[in-house]
């Protein structure tokens, strides 16, 4: 069994996981993609086509380590994610996600990103949820969601609207992994 880390999912990899989750990252956009700070659009039609971008981004969210993937992550912006909170969990995709009610108890734990790299800071998330959406095929839903589950579709819920985890945390937190994340200068020498 693997130990969850924020959003990733920590434990060896053998050769070819880990050349799996190298092209699975390929495919993800990395911050200061514009993708990620873009509002996500309704989903209106549910076709083959959203189908078959849930299922890719399901593999692509395993493929990688993750627990959960927003559709901006994989550069199409409409309001999806998939995710799988536990190895025994079967990855959803939950189309048109909103939160109709939160708990009152706030937690704060240590998140990363698939879209981060290395990044790792607190962020304070409601305890339990309750998030209605519908699947793949259009059919509504409503999901009781607590602890693990519930930080998970918050952060991807934030995602859809082009939050991201280091507009979530400290001040302090928030300047060391600017640090990380802003480009170096490359310096060419004639």
């Amino acid at each position: 069994m693997s130990e969850i880390e924020g959003q990733i999912r920590e434990r060896e990899l053998d050769a070819e996981e880990q050349a799996r989750r190298r092209v699975a990252l390929a495919q993800v956009r990395q911050y200061p993609d514009p993708a990620l700070r873009l509002r996500a659009n309704e989903v209106g039609e549910f076709d083959d086509d959203l189908r078959k971008l849930a299922a890719l981004m399901q593999v692509l969210m395993r493929d990688a380590s993750g627990v959960g993937l927003a559709a901006n992550q994989v550069g199409v912006v409409r309001r999806m994610f998939v995710f799988q909170p536990t190895d025994e969990d079967d990855a959803r995709a939950i189309v048109n996600p909103v939160i109709v009610e939160r708990s009152d108890e706030l937690v704060s734990d240590e998140e990363g990103c698939l879209s981060l790299g290395p990044i790792r800071v607190p962020v304070e998330r409601h305890a339990g949820v309750t998030l209605a959406g519908q699947d793949v095929d259009g059919s509504e839903l409503q999901l009781e969601l607590s602890d693990h589950s519930a930080r998970i579709v918050q952060h991807e819920l934030d995602h859809l609207d082009g939050v991201l985890i280091i507009d979530r945390t400290t001040p302090e937190a928030r300047r060391e992994a600017m640090k990380i994340l802003r480009p170096k200068p490359v310096l060419v020498v004639q």
